[in-house]
Order: structure tokens, then C-alpha cells, then sequence
């Protein structure tokens, strides 16, 4: 039983809760954006450029998929 469960966990890890990743990307944008246009850097406001760049990564993915309310950035 125990081995079943080993097994099938790889082929979830794959999947994408696009509608979760679009709600984070957007509060992130929601949050980043105004400091950006007032000329702040991404290391001034403590936001990881890792961060910023899997949204980007993520909305541009939706777009492509056509995943209803991605948008990009």
C-alpha cells in the first residue's frame, strides 16, 4: 500500500493549480507594481526575483494554455 502511494505521488507533482498560481501572481503584481512605477528595484521592496520571475513564467504558460482570467504581464 505504502509503495502505491510512493508511486502515483510523481505523476501529481506535475500538475498546476493555475487558478491559485494566478491569484499569488496577482497579488504580487497587485503589491510590486506602484513601488516599481515610483522607481523602486525589486531588492528594495524584499521581493525575491524569484518570485517575480515564476509569475511571469506561470502567466505566460496560462496565456499560452488559454486558461480562463491569465493575463499577461
Amino acid at each position: 500500500m505504502a509503495m502505491l502511494a510512493l508511486i502515483g505521488a510523481p505523476s501529481r507533482a506535475g500538475i498546476i493549480d493555475w487558478q491559485a498560481e494566478l491569484q499569488r501572481c496577482r497579488a504580487l503584481r497587485e503589491n510590486v507594481a506602484p513601488l516599481l512605477e515610483a522607481g523602486e528595484g525589486i531588492s528594495a521592496i524584499a521581493r525575491s526575483n524569484a518570485a517575480v520571475r515564476r509569475c511571469i513564467w506561470i502567466e505566460r504558460r496560462a496565456v499560452r494554455k488559454k486558461i480562463p482570467g491569465a493575463e499577461a504581464w
